[in-house]
Order: structure tokens, then C-alpha cells, then sequence
């Protein structure tokens, strides 16, 4: 029996040489990989078992649809990641996003924010002159972006040509997340430390509203109607907010979904995507606040993104590595499709426009740093020029 199980083993097929048991046994051809043909032993050649070519292929189909119905493999799903580029530098990193026009990501890293050109993968500018950046958004107007100073508490306005900052704005404490808000044509800036969001007019860049908040706000999105939502993060909850009469209208929990960080939306069919710890993400009715689903993603979220033309979801997990993708089936049905490897670390997100590519940011680390009593839970040292971003696409 050796001499034969070292050649089904050569061929790809792990049999248990115990008498009597069933063992799984895994193909693998061509990439494609088969689970689940069972192969029982009695004291007999394996391969007496098979009486032709046609009874095999029937235990296979039989066996395999087992497997399937067991939920112990799944499809490879759609997407792939398609390059990797080195980009450099030092330091940390937070939010990112392509500009809709130029199709050029912005990356905050601390105290300046790098331009990418997602056509050659090189960085092609530096927004330096800031302190501790966060967010970056564009106004409808094509000319100005607006970025997200927390070290400074402010929120920089800059020209998209020249990627040079031409006006800082004061804002609350902390700001941290932002959106542009395309039917009142204000930015809104959301202050982690002081509670609230900072509303600012892109036509005159001046602060026409503060708008009070439960709690720590994290990342925002509008629906184009005139309504933003934020994520509440440590009250596990989401704020309604009307951008005509800077009002917050509800505020709706995200439970069992805990701690929201990243948050995307479907414009179309109201649906709110909230990604959360505990490895959740929460699927919300952006009209009723009732959460809807809530399908499994990877560990340590930051970011989420939804793209219209194919009904898919994304949760970019820096703990675990991973990109889940969740199709939207219809309104109320939702569909875990891949869990894509990516690296540790990359948490944070920005997609093209059509949705065709998202890019995620990661680096190498180094060891961890002793714990203080100022810093009980430090980060992983970053290897200095390791930082790059990982292109995903189908």
C-alpha cells in the first residue's frame, strides 16, 4: 500500500493510512482547487474502489456538492490584487482618496500629504506645511481640495493643480474625517476631540456652522440629497445629519456592530456600511436606521467603500490582512464573496471613481515599542522607506 499511496499523494490527494476511517481529499489542477472527495479504506487498494472512469467522476460531483453544502470552501471571488507600489518615505499614514478628475491619490502621512499617479504608480507631489493630517476631500468646483489638520486644528484648503495650500480654516478640536457635501456645497470637517463637525462653505471658505455630536465622530459620507451620516464610534451609533439646517435629525444604534470606524453608502437603494470591531460589518437602512445585516469582515477595520456599478461592498481589515468583499444581492440580502489577502496593516481605503481599483497603504514593521503610562498600547515601529500601496482590481 506505500508505493501506492506515495503515488496518489504525488498526484495531489492526501489519504489517511488508518484502516476503516474517512479522510478528506484535496485536488488541486490548474489553480483550481477540489475539497471534499472522500475515500473510504477497508483493507483494499484504493484504487480497486473506483470501477471506471465514470463512477469516479460521479463521487467526485456527489462528495464535492457535499462540501460545498457543509460551507467548507467557497468560489475564489472576483477581485485579485494586480500591483504593488513602493513609494517610500517615513512615517504613518490615515485616510486616502482619488481625486475624481485627475484620478491622482492624496495620502495624509503626519505632517505632509503624498500625490500618487495612479496611472505610472509613482508619487508626483508632497502638500507639505501641515501638522498631523487626516482626511482629504474635493469640491465640485475642480480646482480645490480640502484637507483635514488635526495637529493644527484646522482644516487646509488647497489648489488641485499645483497641490500647493492656499487658506487654512480654523476648526474644533481634533478633525479627523471629512466629506463634501455637493447640494449645499460645503465641507464638513468632524472633530474627534471636541465632539463635533465644523461646516465650511467652499464658496467663501469660511465656517458657517458648528454642529454638535453624542460622541467621538469618525469617518463620514452624504447621500447627495442633502443628508451626511458619521459613525459614532464609542457609542456604537450613527448621526443622521441635514446639511441645509445643520441639524442632527437621528441618531440610530449600530448594534451588535461595535465601535464603527469606517463607513460607505449605496446612494441608490439608502443602505449605510458601518465596519466595526469584533469582525462586523453593519448593513443599515439609511432612511429608518434599522440595521439589516450584518456580514462577517476580516479583523481591524478603518476604512469601507461601496461601488455602484457592481453592487459590492469592501472592508479593508488592517489586523487581519484582508479585503472583504460582500455583494449586495438586493436591498436586504448580502453576500460575503471573498476575503482577499492583502497585508497587515493595510486598513485604510480609496477607490476609483467607477470603481474599477481600490488602493490600500501598508509597510513593513518593526518590533514594538515598551509600553508607558502616556502610550499603554503603542504601535509597531514602521521599517523607515517600506511604505507602499497595493493595487486591487478584477
Amino acid at each position: 500500500m506505500r508505493g501506492r499511496e506515495q503515488k496518489v499523494r504525488a498526484q495531489g490527494i492526501s489519504v489517511s493510512s488508518d484502516p476503516g476511517l474517512w479522510s478528506s481529499a484535496k485536488i488541486q489542477e490548474s489553480g483550481v482547487v477540489w475539497l471534499g472527495l472522500l475515500v473510504r479504506r477497508e483493507g483494499k487498494s484504493i484504487m480497486r474502489n473506483f470501477r471506471g472512469a465514470a463512477w469516479f467522476a460521479a463521487a467526485v460531483c456527489v462528495v464535492a456538492m457535499s462540501g460545498t453544502a457543509r460551507g467548507q470552501s467557497a468560489p475564489a471571488g472576483p477581485f485579485h490584487v494586480v500591483q504593488e507600489w513602493k513609494i517610500g518615505g517615513d512615517g504613518g499614514w490615515d485616510y486616502m482618496a482619488v481625486d475624481p478628475q485627475s484620478k491622482l491619490l492624496y495620502v495624509t502621512r503626519g505632517n505632509h500629504v503624498i500625490v500618487v499617479d495612479t496611472s505610472a504608480g509613482k508619487q508626483v507631489a508632497d502638500i507639505t506645511g501641515l501638522h498631523g493630517t487626516h482626511g482629504v476631500v474635493f469640491s465640485s468646483d475642480g480646482a480645490h481640495g480640502y484637507i483635514t489638520d488635526g495637529g493644527a486644528n484646522q482644516v487646509a484648503e488647497f489648489n488641485r493643480q499645483t497641490n500647493t495650500i492656499e487658506k487654512t480654516i480654523a476648526a474644533g478640536t481634533g478633525p479627523d474625517g471629512a466629506v463634501f457635501e455637493p447640494v449645499t456645497k460645503t465641507v464638513w470637517a468632524f472633530n474627534g476631540r471636541s465632539h463635533d463637525a465644523t461646516v465650511i462653505d467652499t464658496a467663501s471658505n469660511a465656517v458657517v456652522a458648528t454642529v454638535a455630536l453624542p460622541g467621538k465622530p469618525e469617518f463620514p459620507v452624504a447621500d447627495g440629497n442633502g443628508f451626511v451620516y458619521d459613525n459614532i464610534e464609542d457609542k456604537s451609533e450613527i448621526v443622521s445629519i441635514d446639511a441645509r439646517t445643520h441639524t442632527v435629525t437621528a441618531t440610530w444604534p449600530t448594534a451588535p456592530c461595535e465601535s464603527p470606524s469606517g463607513l460607505a453608502i449605496d446612494r441608490v437603494h439608502h443602505r449605510l456600511f458601518a465596519v466595526c470591531d469584533g469582525g462586523k460589518m453593519a448593513v443599515m437602512d439609511a432612511e429608518s436606521g434599522k440595521v439589516i445585516a450584518t456580514p462577517a469582515i476580516g479583523d481591524g477595520p478603518d476604512a469601507a467603500r461601496f461601488s455602484a456599478g457592481d453592487q459590492f461592498a469592501f472592508s479593508s481589515n488592517g489586523g487581519s490582512g484582508t479585503l472583504t468583499v460582500v455583494h449586495e444581492d438586493d436591498p436586504d440580502h448580502y453576500t460575503v464573496v471573498e476575503d482577499l489577502p492583502t497585508k497587515r496593516g493595510a486598513r485604510t481605503m480609496a477607490m476609483d471613481p467607477d470603481g474599477s481599483h481600490l488602493y490600500l497603504v501598508t509597510a513593513e514593521f518593526g518590533p514594538r515599542p515598551a509600553a508607558t503610562p502616556d502610550n499603554p498600547r503603542p504601535r509597531p515601529t514602521i521599517v523607515p522607506g517600506s511604505f507602499e500601496v497595493i493595487v486591487v482590481g478584477k
